[in-house]
Protein backbone atom coordinates (compact mmCIF):
# COMPACT_ATOMS: atom_id res chain seq x y z
CA UNK A 1 0.00 0.00 0.00
CA UNK A 2 1.35 3.40 -1.22
CA UNK A 3 1.87 6.17 1.37
CA UNK A 4 -0.33 9.08 1.47
CA UNK A 5 0.73 11.82 -0.46
CA UNK A 6 2.43 14.85 1.12
CA UNK A 7 -0.32 17.40 2.00
CA UNK A 8 1.11 20.97 0.46
CA UNK A 9 2.11 22.09 4.25
CA UNK A 10 3.70 19.70 4.38
CA UNK A 11 5.27 20.15 1.31
CA UNK A 12 6.06 23.77 2.03
CA UNK A 13 7.65 22.84 4.92
CA UNK A 14 9.86 19.75 3.67
CA UNK A 15 10.68 22.84 1.14
CA UNK A 16 11.93 25.16 3.99
CA UNK A 17 14.26 22.97 5.61
CA UNK A 18 16.24 22.51 2.66
CA UNK A 19 16.05 26.30 1.16
CA UNK A 20 15.91 28.27 3.89
CA UNK A 21 19.07 28.98 5.15
CA UNK A 22 18.63 30.91 8.64
CA UNK A 23 15.24 30.52 9.53
CA UNK A 24 13.25 27.48 11.62
CA UNK A 25 10.31 25.66 10.61
CA UNK A 26 7.71 24.76 12.97
CA UNK A 27 4.79 23.25 13.17
CA UNK A 28 4.17 22.75 16.94
CA UNK A 29 5.97 23.11 20.07
CA UNK A 30 7.32 26.22 21.75
CA UNK A 31 8.36 27.51 18.60
CA UNK A 32 5.12 27.31 16.92
CA UNK A 33 3.53 29.01 19.85
CA UNK A 34 5.65 32.07 20.33
CA UNK A 35 5.27 32.88 16.36
CA UNK A 36 1.34 32.18 16.62
CA UNK A 37 1.11 34.29 19.60
CA UNK A 38 -1.16 37.85 18.49
CA UNK A 39 -2.49 40.20 20.64
CA UNK A 40 -6.16 39.45 20.97
CA UNK A 41 -6.92 36.31 22.74
CA UNK A 42 -10.11 35.49 21.10
CA UNK A 43 -8.10 34.51 17.65
CA UNK A 44 -8.63 30.91 17.38
CA UNK A 45 -7.11 30.35 13.69
CA UNK A 46 -4.01 28.01 13.84
CA UNK A 47 -1.73 28.08 10.57
CA UNK A 48 -0.42 24.19 9.70
CA UNK A 49 3.49 26.28 10.26
CA UNK A 50 5.78 29.12 10.74
CA UNK A 51 8.85 30.11 10.07
CA UNK A 52 10.95 32.40 11.70
CA UNK A 53 13.19 34.26 9.71
CA UNK A 54 16.25 35.53 10.09
CA UNK A 55 17.12 37.26 6.91
CA UNK A 56 15.57 38.72 3.37
CA UNK A 57 16.70 35.33 2.10
CA UNK A 58 14.56 33.22 4.41
CA UNK A 59 11.19 35.45 3.30
CA UNK A 60 11.89 34.65 -0.01
CA UNK A 61 12.22 31.06 0.51
CA UNK A 62 9.07 31.11 2.56
CA UNK A 63 7.06 33.07 -0.38
CA UNK A 64 8.30 31.22 -3.22
CA UNK A 65 7.14 27.66 -1.20
CA UNK A 66 3.89 29.00 -0.46
CA UNK A 67 3.36 30.23 -3.86
CA UNK A 68 4.27 27.07 -5.99
CA UNK A 69 2.36 24.74 -3.33
CA UNK A 70 -1.13 27.09 -3.24
CA UNK A 71 -0.80 27.50 1.11
CA UNK A 72 -2.20 30.80 2.14
CA UNK A 73 0.49 33.16 3.39
CA UNK A 74 0.57 35.60 6.09
CA UNK A 75 3.13 37.76 8.00
CA UNK A 76 3.47 38.43 11.23
CA UNK A 77 5.59 41.19 12.91
CA UNK A 78 3.96 42.70 16.09
CA UNK A 79 1.20 40.86 15.88
CA UNK A 80 -1.09 43.31 17.07
CA UNK A 81 -3.60 43.55 14.33
CA UNK A 82 -7.16 42.53 16.36
CA UNK A 83 -8.55 40.59 13.40
CA UNK A 84 -5.97 37.97 13.59
CA UNK A 85 -4.86 38.68 9.66
CA UNK A 86 -1.48 37.28 11.16
CA UNK A 87 -2.78 33.89 11.11
CA UNK A 88 -4.44 32.07 8.31
CA UNK A 89 -5.90 28.30 9.32
CA UNK A 90 -3.75 25.88 7.49
CA UNK A 91 -1.41 28.37 6.04
CA UNK A 92 2.45 29.55 6.27
CA UNK A 93 2.99 32.20 8.73
CA UNK A 94 6.16 34.28 7.92
CA UNK A 95 7.36 35.21 11.85
CA UNK A 96 9.24 38.93 11.28
CA UNK A 97 9.72 38.24 15.27
CA UNK A 98 13.47 37.59 15.16
CA UNK A 99 14.42 40.54 12.62
CA UNK A 100 14.00 43.12 15.38
CA UNK A 101 17.14 45.23 15.31
CA UNK A 102 16.90 49.42 14.83
CA UNK A 103 20.10 51.25 14.03
CA UNK A 104 20.64 55.08 13.65
CA UNK A 105 22.37 57.56 11.59
CA UNK A 106 21.71 60.34 14.28
CA UNK A 107 23.88 62.89 11.30
CA UNK A 108 21.23 61.93 8.72
CA UNK A 109 18.22 61.88 11.27
CA UNK A 110 17.31 58.17 10.18
CA UNK A 111 16.47 54.82 11.51
CA UNK A 112 17.28 51.61 9.64
CA UNK A 113 14.59 49.48 11.05
CA UNK A 114 14.10 45.75 10.38
CA UNK A 115 11.02 44.29 9.30
CA UNK A 116 10.00 42.58 12.83
CA UNK A 117 10.86 45.82 15.26
CA UNK A 118 8.03 47.03 17.31
CA UNK A 119 7.31 51.38 17.68
CA UNK A 120 8.97 50.63 20.71
CA UNK A 121 12.39 49.36 19.79
CA UNK A 122 12.59 52.18 17.49
CA UNK A 123 11.89 54.78 19.96
CA UNK A 124 14.27 53.48 22.36
CA UNK A 125 16.99 53.03 19.82
CA UNK A 126 16.65 56.67 18.89
CA UNK A 127 15.94 58.00 22.00
CA UNK A 128 19.86 58.06 23.47
CA UNK A 129 20.37 60.55 20.17
CA UNK A 130 17.85 62.63 21.28
CA UNK A 131 15.60 61.99 18.78
CA UNK A 132 12.37 60.17 18.27
CA UNK A 133 9.79 59.05 15.60
CA UNK A 134 6.21 59.34 14.77
CA UNK A 135 4.72 56.38 15.62
CA UNK A 136 1.29 55.38 16.96
CA UNK A 137 -0.06 55.25 21.04
CA UNK A 138 1.31 51.94 21.67
CA UNK A 139 4.51 50.48 21.80
CA UNK A 140 3.99 46.53 21.57
CA UNK A 141 2.21 47.66 17.61
CA UNK A 142 4.71 46.52 14.85
CA UNK A 143 6.54 49.24 13.64
CA UNK A 144 6.33 48.22 9.63
CA UNK A 145 2.53 47.36 10.04
CA UNK A 146 1.96 50.46 11.97
CA UNK A 147 3.43 52.79 9.06
CA UNK A 148 2.18 50.54 5.81
CA UNK A 149 -1.29 51.20 7.13
CA UNK A 150 -1.00 54.51 8.25
CA UNK A 151 0.04 55.42 12.14
CA UNK A 152 -1.82 58.29 13.77
CA UNK A 153 -0.04 59.07 17.13
CA UNK A 154 0.78 61.87 19.45
CA UNK A 155 2.92 63.52 17.27
CA UNK A 156 1.01 63.92 14.01
CA UNK A 157 0.11 67.30 14.29
CA UNK A 158 3.42 68.23 14.15
CA UNK A 159 5.47 65.33 11.63
CA UNK A 160 2.79 63.42 10.01
CA UNK A 161 1.56 59.95 10.34
CA UNK A 162 3.97 57.43 10.65
CA UNK A 163 3.92 56.68 6.71
CA UNK A 164 4.53 60.07 6.26
CA UNK A 165 7.91 59.12 7.83
CA UNK A 166 8.81 56.27 5.60
CA UNK A 167 12.07 57.05 3.07
CA UNK A 168 12.58 53.66 1.42
CA UNK A 169 11.55 50.06 2.53
CA UNK A 170 13.16 46.80 1.57
CA UNK A 171 10.38 44.11 0.16
CA UNK A 172 9.95 40.63 -0.93
CA UNK A 173 7.85 40.52 -4.09
CA UNK A 174 5.19 37.59 -4.93
CA UNK A 175 7.79 36.26 -7.16
CA UNK A 176 10.52 36.03 -5.11
CA UNK A 177 12.30 39.38 -6.13
CA UNK A 178 13.95 41.34 -3.51
CA UNK A 179 13.40 44.88 -4.34
CA UNK A 180 14.28 48.43 -2.77
CA UNK A 181 10.84 51.04 -3.15
CA UNK A 182 11.51 54.86 -2.74
CA UNK A 183 10.29 58.02 -4.41
CA UNK A 184 13.02 57.12 -7.85
CA UNK A 185 13.27 53.34 -7.24
CA UNK A 186 9.43 51.36 -8.04
CA UNK A 187 8.20 55.15 -7.19
CA UNK A 188 4.15 53.50 -7.49
CA UNK A 189 4.99 50.85 -5.25
CA UNK A 190 6.38 52.96 -2.73
CA UNK A 191 3.46 55.32 -2.89
CA UNK A 192 1.14 52.45 -2.39
CA UNK A 193 3.41 51.21 0.94
CA UNK A 194 2.09 53.85 2.01
CA UNK A 195 -1.42 53.74 3.15
CA UNK A 196 -1.89 50.52 1.12
CA UNK A 197 -0.43 48.17 3.73
CA UNK A 198 1.17 45.00 3.73
CA UNK A 199 -0.53 44.10 0.46
CA UNK A 200 2.32 43.73 -1.88
CA UNK A 201 4.66 42.02 -0.26
CA UNK A 202 6.76 41.39 2.55
CA UNK A 203 8.48 44.59 3.99
CA UNK A 204 11.92 43.29 5.08
CA UNK A 205 13.21 46.42 6.36
CA UNK A 206 12.27 50.21 6.32
CA UNK A 207 14.37 53.59 6.69
CA UNK A 208 12.46 55.69 8.60
CA UNK A 209 13.00 59.73 9.08
CA UNK A 210 13.09 60.98 12.55
CA UNK A 211 12.84 64.01 14.53
CA UNK A 212 14.59 66.07 17.47
CA UNK A 213 12.27 67.15 20.18
CA UNK A 214 13.30 69.22 22.46
CA UNK A 215 10.11 69.48 24.69
CA UNK A 216 7.44 66.70 25.11
CA UNK A 217 4.76 67.41 27.77
CA UNK A 218 2.36 64.62 28.28
CA UNK A 219 0.25 62.46 30.27
CA UNK A 220 -4.00 62.20 31.45
CA UNK A 221 -6.12 64.18 32.52
CA UNK A 222 -9.74 61.79 34.19
CA UNK A 223 -13.26 63.68 34.24
CA UNK A 224 -15.85 62.53 36.42
CA UNK A 225 -18.80 61.31 34.08
CA UNK A 226 -21.24 64.36 35.42
CA UNK A 227 -18.87 66.73 33.00
CA UNK A 228 -19.58 64.28 29.98
CA UNK A 229 -20.98 67.15 27.83
CA UNK A 230 -19.23 70.14 29.17
CA UNK A 231 -16.10 68.57 28.81
CA UNK A 232 -16.56 67.37 25.14
CA UNK A 233 -18.16 70.24 23.85
CA UNK A 234 -14.89 72.65 25.35
CA UNK A 235 -12.74 69.60 23.72
CA UNK A 236 -14.27 70.61 20.06
CA UNK A 237 -13.27 73.95 20.46
CA UNK A 238 -9.65 72.87 20.93
CA UNK A 239 -9.32 70.35 18.34
CA UNK A 240 -10.50 72.90 15.88
CA UNK A 241 -8.32 75.36 17.23
CA UNK A 242 -5.04 73.27 18.02
CA UNK A 243 -1.75 74.34 16.88
CA UNK A 244 0.60 71.31 15.37
CA UNK A 245 2.66 71.20 18.61
CA UNK A 246 -0.34 69.87 20.20
CA UNK A 247 -1.87 66.28 19.72
CA UNK A 248 -5.04 65.00 21.92
CA UNK A 249 -6.30 61.72 22.44
CA UNK A 250 -9.55 61.27 24.31
CA UNK A 251 -12.24 59.30 25.00
CA UNK A 252 -14.12 57.19 27.59
CA UNK A 253 -13.08 54.58 29.53
CA UNK A 254 -14.05 52.87 32.94
CA UNK A 255 -12.49 54.41 36.18
CA UNK A 256 -11.99 52.06 39.19
CA UNK A 257 -14.77 51.71 40.06
CA UNK A 258 -16.11 50.78 36.78
CA UNK A 259 -17.96 54.18 36.75
CA UNK A 260 -17.18 55.95 33.23
CA UNK A 261 -14.89 58.62 32.54
CA UNK A 262 -13.98 61.28 30.36
CA UNK A 263 -10.09 60.75 29.50
CA UNK A 264 -8.15 63.28 27.26
CA UNK A 265 -4.33 62.34 26.98
CA UNK A 266 -2.34 65.51 25.34
CA UNK A 267 0.67 65.72 23.66
CA UNK A 268 2.90 69.01 23.39
CA UNK A 269 5.86 67.96 21.04
CA UNK A 270 6.83 71.66 20.57
CA UNK A 271 10.18 73.71 21.11
CA UNK A 272 8.25 76.33 23.01
CA UNK A 273 7.71 74.82 27.05
CA UNK A 274 5.57 78.15 27.94
CA UNK A 275 3.41 77.88 25.12
CA UNK A 276 2.66 74.10 25.76
CA UNK A 277 1.72 74.75 28.88
CA UNK A 278 -1.00 77.25 28.28
CA UNK A 279 -2.10 74.73 25.66
CA UNK A 280 -2.47 72.06 28.41
CA UNK A 281 -3.79 74.43 30.82
CA UNK A 282 -6.83 75.04 28.55
CA UNK A 283 -7.56 71.33 28.43
CA UNK A 284 -7.17 71.36 32.08
CA UNK A 285 -9.89 73.93 32.58
CA UNK A 286 -12.32 72.09 30.25
CA UNK A 287 -14.04 70.85 33.84
CA UNK A 288 -12.69 69.68 37.41
CA UNK A 289 -10.43 66.87 36.74
CA UNK A 290 -10.11 64.03 39.26
CA UNK A 291 -6.47 63.33 37.82
CA UNK A 292 -4.28 65.50 35.87
CA UNK A 293 -1.05 64.46 35.62
CA UNK A 294 0.89 66.26 32.71
CA UNK A 295 4.68 66.01 32.82
CA UNK A 296 7.98 66.19 31.01
CA UNK A 297 8.21 62.66 29.43
CA UNK A 298 9.78 60.48 27.03
CA UNK A 299 8.36 58.92 23.60
CA UNK A 300 9.36 55.53 24.94
CA UNK A 301 7.22 56.50 28.52
CA UNK A 302 4.28 57.40 26.30
CA UNK A 303 3.98 54.56 24.74
CA UNK A 304 4.71 52.18 27.50
CA UNK A 305 2.01 53.75 29.59
CA UNK A 306 -0.46 52.51 26.59
CA UNK A 307 0.90 48.94 26.56
CA UNK A 308 0.23 48.69 30.16
CA UNK A 309 -3.45 49.41 29.72
CA UNK A 310 -3.94 46.62 26.71
CA UNK A 311 -1.65 43.69 27.52
CA UNK A 312 -1.44 40.80 25.08
CA UNK A 313 -4.28 37.76 25.40
CA UNK A 314 -7.50 39.44 26.23
CA UNK A 315 -10.51 39.18 23.77
CA UNK A 316 -10.50 41.97 21.67
CA UNK A 317 -13.23 43.12 18.97
CA UNK A 318 -12.86 46.60 17.08
CA UNK A 319 -15.17 48.61 15.26
CA UNK A 320 -13.63 52.10 13.77
CA UNK A 321 -15.02 55.14 12.85
CA UNK A 322 -14.00 58.78 11.03
CA UNK A 323 -15.88 62.14 11.94
CA UNK A 324 -15.18 65.79 10.78
CA UNK A 325 -15.30 67.03 14.13
CA UNK A 326 -17.02 66.60 17.37
CA UNK A 327 -19.95 67.70 16.41
CA UNK A 328 -23.30 67.37 18.98
CA UNK A 329 -24.33 64.13 17.94
CA UNK A 330 -20.82 62.51 17.74
CA UNK A 331 -20.83 64.12 21.87
CA UNK A 332 -23.93 62.34 22.24
CA UNK A 333 -22.74 59.04 20.87
CA UNK A 334 -19.57 58.92 23.04
CA UNK A 335 -21.66 59.47 26.25
CA UNK A 336 -23.78 57.03 24.83
CA UNK A 337 -20.74 54.27 24.85
CA UNK A 338 -19.55 55.54 27.88
CA UNK A 339 -23.26 54.79 29.69
CA UNK A 340 -23.77 51.60 28.30
CA UNK A 341 -20.04 50.17 28.77
CA UNK A 342 -20.61 46.44 29.28
CA UNK A 343 -16.82 45.49 30.66
CA UNK A 344 -14.22 47.17 33.24
CA UNK A 345 -11.54 47.15 30.27
CA UNK A 346 -13.69 48.47 26.81
CA UNK A 347 -12.92 52.14 25.63
CA UNK A 348 -13.85 54.69 22.84
CA UNK A 349 -10.40 56.30 21.78
CA UNK A 350 -10.42 59.56 19.38
CA UNK A 351 -7.58 60.09 17.73
CA UNK A 352 -7.15 63.85 15.82
CA UNK A 353 -5.41 64.40 12.34
CA UNK A 354 -4.78 67.50 11.93
CA UNK A 355 -1.59 69.92 11.11
CA UNK A 356 1.38 68.25 9.44
CA UNK A 357 -0.36 65.26 8.42
CA UNK A 358 -3.75 66.79 7.00
CA UNK A 359 -1.32 69.18 4.93
CA UNK A 360 -0.06 66.23 2.75
CA UNK A 361 -1.61 66.35 -0.31
CA UNK A 362 -4.38 63.27 -0.82
CA UNK A 363 -2.93 61.83 -4.22
CA UNK A 364 0.87 61.95 -2.54
CA UNK A 365 0.59 58.70 -0.85
CA UNK A 366 -2.01 55.73 -0.95
CA UNK A 367 -4.08 57.12 2.16
CA UNK A 368 -7.40 57.54 1.98
CA UNK A 369 -8.17 61.07 3.63
CA UNK A 370 -5.54 63.92 4.43
CA UNK A 371 -9.00 66.18 5.73
CA UNK A 372 -8.91 67.47 9.22
CA UNK A 373 -11.11 64.34 10.78
CA UNK A 374 -11.26 62.86 13.91
CA UNK A 375 -10.42 58.92 13.74
CA UNK A 376 -12.83 56.49 16.47
CA UNK A 377 -11.29 53.72 17.77
CA UNK A 378 -14.52 51.31 19.34
CA UNK A 379 -12.70 48.99 21.46
CA UNK A 380 -14.91 45.94 23.26
CA UNK A 381 -11.97 44.11 25.53
CA UNK A 382 -12.82 41.42 28.16
CA UNK A 383 -11.21 38.84 29.95
CA UNK A 384 -10.67 35.39 28.58
CA UNK A 385 -13.22 33.81 30.84
CA UNK A 386 -15.44 36.08 30.59
CA UNK A 387 -19.05 34.46 29.51
CA UNK A 388 -20.21 37.74 28.52
CA UNK A 389 -18.69 38.16 24.98
CA UNK A 390 -21.40 38.24 23.16
CA UNK A 391 -22.82 41.20 24.95
CA UNK A 392 -19.16 43.04 24.92
CA UNK A 393 -19.59 42.59 20.78
CA UNK A 394 -22.63 44.15 20.82
CA UNK A 395 -21.85 47.02 22.44
CA UNK A 396 -19.13 47.96 19.93
CA UNK A 397 -21.71 47.41 17.34
CA UNK A 398 -24.29 49.22 19.05
CA UNK A 399 -21.86 52.34 18.91
CA UNK A 400 -20.11 52.02 15.67
CA UNK A 401 -23.79 52.36 14.41
CA UNK A 402 -25.07 55.35 16.60
CA UNK A 403 -21.67 56.85 15.11
CA UNK A 404 -23.16 56.61 11.53
CA UNK A 405 -25.04 59.08 10.73
CA UNK A 406 -22.13 61.37 11.58
CA UNK A 407 -19.59 59.37 9.72
CA UNK A 408 -17.13 59.88 6.76
CA UNK A 409 -17.58 57.32 4.32
CA UNK A 410 -14.52 54.47 4.41
CA UNK A 411 -12.26 53.98 7.65
CA UNK A 412 -9.08 53.55 9.06
CA UNK A 413 -7.84 50.22 7.04
CA UNK A 414 -5.41 49.14 10.00
CA UNK A 415 -8.16 49.18 12.11
CA UNK A 416 -11.64 47.86 9.69
CA UNK A 417 -12.71 44.57 10.14
CA UNK A 418 -12.83 41.67 7.27
CA UNK A 419 -16.80 41.92 7.07
CA UNK A 420 -17.10 45.85 6.68
CA UNK A 421 -17.55 45.99 2.99
CA UNK A 422 -19.46 49.02 2.82
CA UNK A 423 -16.74 51.15 4.82
CA UNK A 424 -13.56 48.67 2.87
CA UNK A 425 -15.09 50.44 -0.14
CA UNK A 426 -14.43 53.94 0.67
CA UNK A 427 -11.29 53.23 2.43
CA UNK A 428 -8.96 54.67 0.03
CA UNK A 429 -11.05 57.46 -1.28
CA UNK A 430 -10.09 59.15 -4.50
CA UNK A 431 -6.41 56.67 -4.57
CA UNK A 432 -8.68 53.61 -4.69
CA UNK A 433 -8.82 53.13 -8.60
CA UNK A 434 -4.46 53.33 -8.73
CA UNK A 435 -4.30 51.30 -5.42
CA UNK A 436 -6.13 48.23 -7.02
CA UNK A 437 -3.93 48.83 -10.39
CA UNK A 438 -0.80 48.43 -8.58
CA UNK A 439 -2.16 45.75 -6.69
CA UNK A 440 -2.65 43.92 -10.26
CA UNK A 441 0.95 44.91 -10.82
CA UNK A 442 3.03 43.36 -8.56
CA UNK A 443 0.71 41.22 -6.84
CA UNK A 444 -1.77 39.69 -9.44
CA UNK A 445 -2.44 36.09 -7.80
CA UNK A 446 -3.01 38.27 -4.49
CA UNK A 447 -0.57 35.93 -2.53
CA UNK A 448 -0.55 38.71 0.30
CA UNK A 449 -3.15 39.68 2.12
CA UNK A 450 -2.82 42.03 5.27
CA UNK A 451 -5.16 45.08 5.45
CA UNK A 452 -8.50 44.82 3.73
CA UNK A 453 -8.75 46.48 -0.28
CA UNK A 454 -11.92 47.00 -2.26
CA UNK A 455 -13.31 44.96 -3.99
CA UNK A 456 -12.67 45.33 -7.62
CA UNK A 457 -15.75 44.02 -8.67
CA UNK A 458 -17.32 47.07 -6.68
Amino acid sequence: MSPPAPTPITRVTDTLHRTARTGSVATAGPAFDAGTSIWNGAVSTRPGAVIRCADPADVRAAVLAARENGVPLTVRGGGHDWAGRALSDGGLTIDLSGMRSVSIDPVAQVAHVSGGATAADVVAAAHPFGLTAATGSAGSVGMAGLTLGGGYGPLSGRFGLALDNLLSADVVLADGSIVTVDSDREPDLFWALRGGGGNFGVVTAMRVRLHRVSTLLSGMMLFPWEQVTTVLAGLSDVLVESPDDLTVQSGVLPGPDGKPMVFLSPTWCGDDTAAGERALARLDSLGTALVSQIAPTTTPEMLAGIDALFPFGRHVEIRQRSVRTLTPGVRDTLALAGSTLTSPYSAVSVHSLHGAAARVPVEDTAFGIRTPHLMIEIIALWDPDDSRAAEHRAWADKVSSAFAPDALPGGYPNLLGPDEASQIAHAYGPNTTRLLAVKRRFDPHHVFSATPLPDPAS
